[in-house]
């Protein structure tokens, strides 16, 4: 049996963590440059005035009126959080797979059938009491059951959130009370072709004959087919796959003319993917760069080219890295526009111990591993970006995100931990 643990309005959820005052409250999660609504709570979806999605500006005074907190989002915040939900989940299955930064699937095959109800019930509880963050539980034999079984116990109320498909009447009850549409793994073609044929719920789906989905749906079709009949086709992918391409593009905060303060934005981002890079131990044979104006702009001039340079022999240094993207950059650089986006995206990734080497190429002492590693202990001991680069600059503030309501990182920066009766203290 498998459980499908996913987090409630995740963004929002961790920000009301630390602002218990926000309970039962619309609170909103903006995304990059305070632009539009990405994620929000019940309390805030329960305002249908204000859309998913929306830009904000238009949607200003209503935010007001209603008493809406809004958010910068805070990834760092939520990463962290994820990850101490992800370990909760550790205490019950050795198996877990990190579907998403707020799913998991858990392996709950050790624990007996008639075990699982309660079983379901005390990892909600231990979630919510380890990190704040409310989740549901579904459980079923199958990924696709599961995933079912979890909305569905987020629908309905009186489940409390948690639902256990352990007989065949609760499989044949969920599958009949949702449509084609709710089946994961089911989009808009293969929705109408189903439904053509006299298929309404999931259920009837799950009953069409087999010979027919094979041929219309294919082996995807059939093994979603199988997985709604019980019969398991998704094994837990509890090993994370290796990238391959890794990249960031940020917009600035403010449109920028410019060259030297996009030569800083870009050399911060670099700095970001190789250190990713690392991590997964890869290197790159390819960096691309690319520079955008606003394409929503009807103001400005438009302009967006990138480019793609070939490294001589893959790496990870961060500085090689940078050299290259600044060539890149200038490259692209044109003059009298007003750019508003800058990005980095490296790819043709090789395992680091397996660099097919150069015969003509001399490795420069800026590539030294020794010198790379030095650099990441250090900033893995200080702090993000504590060493790095002079083209990183120190303007960060003319160029990055805005960032308005972003909410301190209190997880992860010992200058941001939450102050509990301060000016009692003092």
């Amino acid at each position: 049996m498998i459980a499908l643990v996913d987090c409630n309005s995740f963004y929002a959820s961790c920000e009301q963590v630390f602002r218990p005052d926000l309970q039962g409250k619309p609170v909103v999660v903006l995304s990059n440059n305070d632009g539009c609504i990405i994620a929000a709570n019940k309390e805030a979806k329960a305002l249908t005035h204000i859309p998913m999605f929306q830009p904000v500006f238009k949607i200003k005074e209503v935010l007001k009126a209603n008493s809406v907190t809004c958010f910068s989002s805070n990834y760092t915040l939520y990463a962290d959080m994820s990850q101490r939900v992800m370990d909760t989940l550790r205490q019950f299955s050795p198996i877990v797979e990190e579907y998403s930064i707020d799913e998991s699937f858990v392996d709950l095959s050790h624990f007996e059938l008639s075990e699982l109800e309660e079983v379901a019930h005390k990892i909600k509880e231990t979630v919510y009491k380890n990190t704040g963050i409310p989740v549901g539980v579904g459980v079923a034999k199958t990924k696709s059951l599961s995933k079912m079984a979890n909305k569905f116990a987020k629908k309905v109320t009186k489940n409390n959130g948690v639902y256990v498909v352990d007989t065949t009447e609760k499989r044949r009850y969920l599958l009949k009370t949702n449509r084609v549409k709710d089946i994961w793994g089911i989009g808009k073609k293969h929705t109408v072709r189903i439904e053509n044929t006299g298929a309404i719920t999931a259920l009837d789906f799950a009953e069409t004959n087999l010979a027919w989905v094979r041929k219309e749906l294919t082996v995807v079709g059939e093994r979603l087919w199988r997985e709604l009949n019980n019969f398991p086709c998704h094994d837990l992918e509890v090993e994370i796959a290796t990238k391959k391409g890794i990249g960031t593009a940020k917009s600035f905060g403010y449109k920028l003319t410019d060259y030297s303060l996009i030569e800083e934005a870009t050399s911060y981002y670099v700095a970001e993917v190789a250190d990713l890079l690392r991590q997964q131990k890869s290197a790159a044979a390819y960096i691309e760069v690319f520079l955008q104006t606003n394409s929503f702009s009807n103001t400005d001039n438009q302009y967006y080219k990138k480019t793609i340079i070939t490294l001589q022999t893959p790496t990870n240094s961060t500085i090689k890295l940078t050299q290259e993207a600044i060539k890149g950059l200038k490259k692209i650089f044109k003059p009298g526009f007003r750019y508003k986006k800058v990005g980095v995206h490296l790819f043709g990734l090789v395992p680091e111990n397996q660099i097919q080497t150069n015969l003509f190429y001399q490795e420069q002492k800026i590539e030294s591993k020794a010198l790379t590693k030095a650099i990441d202990n250090l900033n893995s001991k200080f702090g993000k970006n504590k060493v790095k680069l002079a083209s990183v600059g120190n303007r960060e503030k003319e160029w990055a995100l805005i960032k308005d309501h972003r909410s301190p990182r209190f997880t992860t920066q010992w200058s941001e931990l939450l102050t509990i009766g301060k000016d009692k203290l003092s």
